[in-house]
């Protein structure tokens, strides 16, 4: 599961249990990638948080499915095959289309963006997440600029910004403490975009 001590669901008493009563999916799963957090339950939390907040939240203004292919992508540039599967799981249940959200992971896997199946403003900002994800300091407000003259409003733009960055972070938790997919039920989220508070997987 990880290369650090976790706490099972059945374990957990106080604070982490709490926590995890939040973030349970069907029969108290847990993801491997919480329970990773399970010694420090405020690290946990504000994990939580931050993913719900920047990918799972009703303020958002671009598709979710589309926030979903951003994770997937820096996740794919960061060789973090946990969260590729867990959220291009999620990614092909918003798209509705299997084929199409195949196609988007071909190109991802062949490093092709511009032969997925996206429109020009999409492939546009993966090309800005791939430059954050590899070589942060290369972006220059030309970048930006880019994202707005091809239609991005500049709230958008903080979304794309953040949900880049956010999967470095879990990419890093993951890679960095050897968390595994072995238990976890591939593809939940907390689905509830209207409610910040509400974590439960679905």
């Amino acid at each position: 599961m990880t290369w650090i001590t976790t706490i099972a669901y059945e374990a957990a008493t106080g604070k982490l249990r709490k926590l995890y009563d939040r973030v349970t999916g069907p029969d108290n799963n847990v993801d491997n990638i919480m329970m990773a957090h399970s010694l420090r339950p405020h690290s946990m939390e504000g994990h939580m948080a931050i993913y719900k907040y920047v990918l799972h939240h009703s303020g958002n203004t671009i598709p979710k499915w589309f926030l979903e292919c951003l994770g997937v992508w820096v996740s794919a540039l960061n060789g973090c095959d946990y969260c590729v599967e867990h959220h291009f799981g999620g990614m092909r249940r918003l798209v509705g289309d299997d084929a199409r959200a195949d196609a988007i992971r071909a190109a991802i896997e062949a490093r092709d963006v511009a032969g997925a199946p996206l429109e020009p403003r999409e492939r546009l900002a993966m090309d800005y997440a791939r430059v954050l994800t590899e070589d942060p300091s290369a972006l220059t407000e030309a970048h930006v600029q880019g994202l707005r003259d091809a239609g991005w409003e500049d709230g958008e733009i903080l979304e794309i910004n953040q949900v880049s960055s956010y999967f470095s972070y879990a990419n890093r938790t993951v890679l960095g403490l050897g968390v595994n997919t072995e238990g976890d039920i591939i593809g939940l989220s907390p689905n509830n975009s209207d409610d910040p508070n509400d974590w439960n997987h679905s």
